[in-house]
């Protein structure tokens, strides 16, 4: 017997592992109605986002809308392939450094200035003790965002015209007539121009997203920080800030990932004939070649390159994040 039960003790016991069916089929049986309300956005992406990426063949061929039996998907197989010869005319033409200076000028503005600005203002409704002021001016600052840049547009007309513009008129009262600077016109003035836009319409709205992750900070952080003895200086910089460092590094990533992307609307409406060398941007250039001039391949080609750069850029951005500790994108 014990020769059996040594036996028995040394022989591994099988172990039936439970079947868990197919997961995939089961939650679509439970959650049928959740997959049903996420259908119209899984088309519209396909449709608006994806199907059109079928279009990027262009940046690698002499495209010809007329090539072919008709039809845009004819011309796209009939028209001449050149390989990366667009690329080659993009990155060596004349145009080329100076789009990616100015494109670059006005996005780093952005990120100096404007990328911080909804944070500071949200620490400091944070800070606001007095309730009704806070959601006045709450409501009063995200009100720009909803207003379309065309009036924003004109406001900027109405503040800065050299003719009969407001601001300028005040100045004219302290420098004299026809001293005041042209605002509208300069070169140098243009990326201020565009920063104050961004500053005025953006930072209100901006501030959602940060006050948000500052309503998850465990107030039991500054109840023990004030036993410690610290401030209100020492509790926002050692407990608020790091409280809400891993969505300002999310917002940072995403924000590098759009250098390039300088938005076309807002520059269009501020360009003319005085400051157009530093209002060329790319985006402005994919317009003026793809719907102005009709070269639809070297808009096609320019496009290209921003959506890499900016693929590149966040896989940048978020990689140094971990490797910096931080959480990133995924």
């Amino acid at each position: 017997m014990s020769n059996l039960a040594a036996a028995t003790l040394e022989k591994p016991v099988a172990v039936k592992k439970k079947k868990t069916g197919n997961t995939w089929g089961k939650a679509l049986r439970q959650h049928y109605w959740l997959y049903i309300m996420l259908l119209p956005g899984v088309v519209w992406m396909l449709i608006f986002c994806y199907l059109p990426m079928g279009g990027l063949v262009m940046a690698f061929e002499n495209f010809n809308p007329y090539s072919g039996a008709g039809g845009l998907i004819n011309a796209l197989l009939a028209s001449e392939k050149v390989g990366f010869k667009n690329f080659r005319n993009l990155f060596m033409g004349t145009d080329f450094l100076m789009l990616l200076r100015n494109t670059l000028a006005i996005s780093f503005a952005n990120l100096l200035v404007a990328f911080p600005a909804p944070i500071i203002f949200a620490l400091i409704l944070n800070e606001l003790r007095c309730m009704w002021f806070k959601r006045v001016s709450q409501t009063f600052v995200y009100i720009p965002h909803f207003v379309s840049l065309v009036i924003v547009y004109a406001l900027t007309v109405q503040l800065f015209n050299s003719q009969d513009g407001f601001i300028i008129k005040m100045i004219e009262s302290v420098v004299g007539a026809g001293k005041a600077p042209n605002v509208m016109g300069s070169p140098k003035y243009f990326v201020p121009l565009i920063l104050g836009q961004n500053l005025w319409k953006e930072t209100g709205y901006g501030t959602i997203i940060y006050l948000s992750a500052l309503a998850s900070v465990d107030p039991q952080l500054y109840e023990a920080a004030k036993i410690d003895g610290a401030g209100r200086w020492n509790l926002m910089w050692h407990v608020t800030l790091p409280g809400i460092k891993g969505t300002v590094v999310i917002m940072l990533i995403m924000k590098v990932g759009a250098l390039l992307n300088t938005g076309y609307e807002q520059i269009f409406l501020l360009r003319n004939s005085m400051n157009a060398k530093v209002a060329e941007v790319f985006d402005t250039y994919v317009y003026l070649k793809g719907v102005s001039n009709g070269q639809y391949s070297m808009a096609t080609t320019a496009g290209l390159f921003k959506s890499v750069v900016s693929l590149v850029m966040v896989l940048g951005a978020n990689k140094c994040a971990k490797l910096l500790g931080e959480s990133g994108l995924y």
